[in-house]
């Protein structure tokens, strides 16, 4: 396939007065990650888990939960006898998460030239205040003039 040229505006400024920010896709691999870096939602709402104490298997787990999870919780039984686990947002969930890692970087320098990365966010959260924060200080710079 042939590709079109990439149309660039040409800077005003000198490279070195310029940032950078990009976003790169990791390769095709999965690798474990955090609730809050995949967006898990029992993270960020909460969760039940429902467990029938009147098997091994549930009470082996109703035991764990309580002893050795180390998670905040409240418990309440139904009429049917199942124990209900509620837990609180901010916590991790009980899942194994897999994802594909990005690569969040701000370097100075435009397309004309690369002076060297400035920083490299873990969190696209972060990646996003900071593009805010650098866009906020340049239309501020052009209001003062």
């Amino acid at each position: 396939m042939i590709y079109p040229p990439v149309f660039r505006v040409q800077p005003h400024g000198e490279v070195h007065q310029y940032k950078s920010y990009r976003i790169l896709f990791g390769k095709d691999t999965l690798i474990k990650g955090a609730c809050q870096m995949v967006g898990c939602e029992a993270y960020r709402l909460g969760w039940e888990s429902h467990i029938d104490e009147s098997t091994p298997l549930g009470r082996g787990q109703a035991a764990y939960i309580r002893q050795r999870s180390g998670r905040t919780f409240s418990e309440r039984r139904t009429e049917a006898g199942v124990t209900v686990f509620r837990f609180d947002s901010g916590q991790r969930c009980f899942g194994e998460h897999r994802t594909i890692p990005n690569f969040f970087s701000v370097r100075a320098g435009d397309w004309r030239r690369n002076l060297g990365l400035i920083r490299a966010h873990q969190r696209p959260a972060d990646w996003v205040e900071d593009f805010a924060l650098h866009q906020q200080a340049i239309a501020d710079r052009i209001q003062k003039g």
